[in-house]
């Protein structure tokens, strides 16, 4: 077999012999991938990755002996891969996967869409296209996480998250003249680095609010918002029905929910519902920018950034259409370029930039 047409090797870290077994028939359910070996905790999972050198790897995020999250920030140290975290959909899991992003993994499997859930059909597909794409940037991915400020010793069990890139920082571009009333951002795969970066870079009086429909299943985009909101100089909430937008205030789409904007009496408010029910993704970026473009007609800055597929792409159209601003994540920073990459293409987009830049891009029209 050529090197082209290698399958991709995956090792699986998991402490449920029923997980290993499940994750390997989905990932093998694909005649591209390879599970070339698994493991029973993060040791055992640092040592397969070490001896095997595989592709990527699927980490449990509670394992015994050695937990995911140590095991993944000295995999990240010593033989950099990327690694999807396999994480309980609770809150204390939805922080340590925040936690495992911030070192360095690329994305999550949240065990209730694993193979044991009802969903597996919607969702396996979604997910073998998601390992192939990160797979085939994995080059890419693993050059700009070394780039960062090094770990602190792995040894010492701290978690330290990796620091902002050392390239120089990103030129501001001129003050641009152009009124803008909201900002409505969509990311998925990798956004919540994307995120962090943007939004605590983001200044304390910026003069108009923000919703953001980030892909995530329920309770994490709450530690989402209340990460953010301790990083940031803006307010970062989760968004609540009837909430106001405000200067200042960002709000998020909570998972398994739309997050939609209407006007009452001249005041925008978030609206927050399951409808429409019909979407693949809740919360749904096309579903958030329709709602804003018919509020906000041409007064509108729209900001999409890494993950996978097109999602965005209609509502950018709809926001383009009626006079807003569109920008967009450059390729090199996603993690994902298929959101960013279907705006560019449709040739929607006023502005491209590394995530690192976007809120210099933003500020400018204020």
């Amino acid at each position: 077999m050529t090197k082209e047409t290698a399958p991709i090797k995956i090792v699986v870290v998991d402490d449920s012999a029923f997980m290993r077994k499940a994750l390997t028939m989905m990932l093998e359910s694909d005649p591209g991938i390879k599970v070339v070996g698994s493991a029973r905790n993060g040791e055992e999972g640092i040592a397969k990755v070490r001896q095997l050198k595989p592709d990527l790897v699927t980490m449990d995020v509670e394992m015994p002996q050695m937990d995911g999250l140590t095991a993944l920030r000295r995999i990240m140290a010593s033989d950099p891969v990327p690694v999807m975290m396999v994480s309980s959909v609770t809150t204390d899991g939805a922080r340590a996967t925040l936690d495992a992003l911030e070192l360095g993994a690329v994305d999550f499997i949240p065990k209730q869409m694993s193979y044991v859930s009802l969903d597996i059909v919607k969702i396996k597909d979604e997910l073998l296209a998601k390992i192939k794409n990160i797979v085939s940037r994995k080059h890419i991915l693993m050059a700009r996480f070394r780039t960062r400020r090094s770990f602190r010793d792995a040894r010492d069990g701290v978690p330290v998250a990796a620091g902002p890139l050392t390239k120089p920082a990103y030129t501001p571009p001129p003050k641009r003249h152009k009124k803008i009333d909201i900002i409505a951002l969509g990311s998925s795969t990798g956004g919540p680095p994307a995120l962090q970066t943007l939004i605590s870079a983001l200044p304390r009086n910026l003069p108009v609010g923000m919703v953001i429909a980030q892909h995530m299943p329920p309770t994490f985009t709450k530690s989402l918002a209340e990460r953010l909101d301790s990083l940031s100089s803006v307010t970062v909430r989760e968004a609540g029905d009837g909430d106001p937008i405000e200067a200042g205030k960002v709000l998020i789409a909570p998972g398994g929910k739309h997050l939609t904007v209407k006007r009452y009496g001249g005041r925008a408010r978030a609206v927050v519902s399951e409808e429409p029910s019909d979407t693949i993704y809740k919360p749904c970026v096309d579903v958030m920018l329709n709602s804003v473009a018919e509020a906000f007609g041409a007064n509108i800055m729209t900001v999409i950034l890494t993950g996978m597929g097109s999602n965005g792409l209609e509502g950018s159209r709809k926001v383009k259409g009626g006079g807003g601003i569109v920008i967009a994540q450059d390729e090199a920073s996603s993690v994902v370029y298929g959101m960013p990459r279907a705006v560019a293409e449709a040739k929607l987009v006023d502005h491209i930039a590394p995530i690192d830049g976007i809120a210099a891009e933003i500020v400018s029209y204020f």
